[in-house]
Parts: C-alpha cells; sequence; structure tokens
C-alpha cells in the first residue's frame, strides 16, 4: 500500500535534503519505529505486547454497528480475537486471529517513527490556540498518548471508507480553547480522546456508520462534520456511550 507524506513530514524531509547538499552534517532520521513483538500473540496471552496490540486493533471493534469496544487490558480474549481476525482480513491476511509475524508487519506499516500513525501527524490534533497537547484536563503526555490511541482507530475508519483521507477540524483543545469555542467544561477534546473529522468523498451519514463499527463510544452528527470519541474507556466522567445521530 502506497502512503502518503503528510505536509510536516514533506517539510522535514526537504528540510534534510538541503543540509545534506549544503555539506552540513546531520543524523540520519530513524525508520519508523516497528514495534518489538518478541512473540506471536494468540488467545489466552497476556502482557504489555497485548495491550499494545489492543490499541492498534482497537478500530476493528465490530462487523457492524454495535455498542463495544476492544478492551484495552493486556489480555488476550474473544474481543481481542475477533478485532485481530477482522484487522486480518481487511489487509489480505487470514483471518485466523493469531498475530503471526505477517501480522505483526502489517500492524507495524502503520506506526510512524515518532509514536504516530501512516496517515496522521500529532500536530493535525494540536489545539488551535498553539497550546500544543498543554493546558487540557490531562497531562500532556497523557494527552499524547490518548491521541495516539485515537489514531489507530481513525486508521481503520480510513481503511473502511476505502483508503480515503481524513481531515481532523479539531482534536485536541486546551482548557482556554475549548471555552472560546463554546465546548463543555469536561469535554472529551480536553483530554485527547477526540476529533471531529471528514472523510473524503464521504457524507456525513456515512461517516457515522464507520464510526459506529470502530469502538466510538461517543458518535454525535454535525451538519459538515463527524464528532467521535472514546469516552467509555476512560474515568474521565463520562463513561457512557452517546451516539446523538
Amino acid at each position: 500500500m502506497i502512503m502518503s507524506i503528510g505536509p510536516l513530514r514533506l517539510v522535514a524531509a526537504l528540510a534534510m535534503a538541503v543540509l545534506v547538499f549544503s555539506g552540513v552534517s546531520a543524523t540520519t532520521a530513524p525508520e519508523a519505529a516497528a514495534y518489538d513483538w518478541s512473540r506471536e500473540l494468540r488467545e489466552g496471552d497476556s502482557g504489555a505486547d497485548v495491550t499494545e496490540l489492543q490499541i492498534r486493533v482497537a478500530g476493528w471493534a465490530a462487523d457492524g454497528a454495535e455498542q463495544t469496544f476492544v478492551a484495552v487490558d493486556g489480555k488476550f480474549g474473544p474481543g481481542t480475537k475477533a478485532a485481530v481476525a477482522r484487522f486480518q482480513k481487511a489487509y489480505g491476511l487470514d483471518g485466523s486471529g493469531v498475530v503471526d509475524g505477517a501480522t505483526q508487519e502489517k500492524l507495524n506499516a502503520l506506526e510512524e517513527a515518532d509514536g504516530s500513525t501512516a496517515h496522521f501527524e500529532f500536530a493535525e490534533f494540536h489545539s488551535k490556540d498553539g497550546a500544543g497537547f498543554g493546558g487540557g484536563n490531562a497531562d500532556e503526555s497523557t494527552v499524547r498518548e490518548n491521541v495516539r490511541r485515537l489514531m489507530y482507530k481513525l486508521e481503520a475508519i480510513r481503511e473502511k471508507a476505502g483508503d480515503a483521507a481524513i481531515t481532523v477540524n479539531s482534536g485536541f483543545r486546551s482548557k482556554a480553547h475549548n471555552e472560546n469555542v463554546g465546548g463543555a467544561a469536561n469535554s472529551q477534546h480536553t483530554y485527547g480522546i477526540a476529533a471531529d473529522i471528514v472523510i473524503s468523498g464521504k457524507s456525513v451519514s456515512q461517516t457515522i456508520d464507520l464510526a459506529k463499527t470502530s469502538g466510538m463510544s461517543g458518535i454525535i452528527r454535525y451538519n459538515t462534520f463527524t464528532h467521535v470519541d472514546s469516552r467509555m474507556e476512560y474515568p474521565y466522567g463520562t463513561q457512557y456511550w452517546y451516539w446523538k445521530v
């Protein structure tokens, strides 16, 4: 699969080329940070590698519209196996639910060196007031990790949409920015677990249908975009399903 290069990565690549051409030494940028899968994973396994697996297949929570999500608990149960099988089938693998070498390669192909994913950059989720991931209802490192997890769900939605590009209109919001745009004080955006998205070539209704299969516990219809979030998975005070579609 050919992956598009985001604007920030393109700028970085051009800057590196200028340094090399001018004779200025530069450290070679690392390749995509492939996760070190030390074993095949299957139902019954547990550990940190299972947790990482669950993060990466979280967007493959259901075959159809269903209020369910993949628990990120480090325990490889039936829900994780089913999500792995869906991921495998989507990427042309056998659908066995066993995380073998071929599956691990596909999972790692979605990962970038900075921890972001193939089609999303952290900067796309920064607060629009210039605060980056700061000033929210969670600390910056927590927000960044929450955004990373959200990216993998959005990767699944993108794949289900036929590899259609997804624009993130709003990702994380600092509390100040959230107040300025009229957001709820405890908005999921202030924790980095929400995004307002538009899928190229897809209507709001089509986007909602895809989100309903992708472990999104918050889905809200707007005229020109769709709000998605993972509120059920975090102890942030709104642990209930909210599909206002």
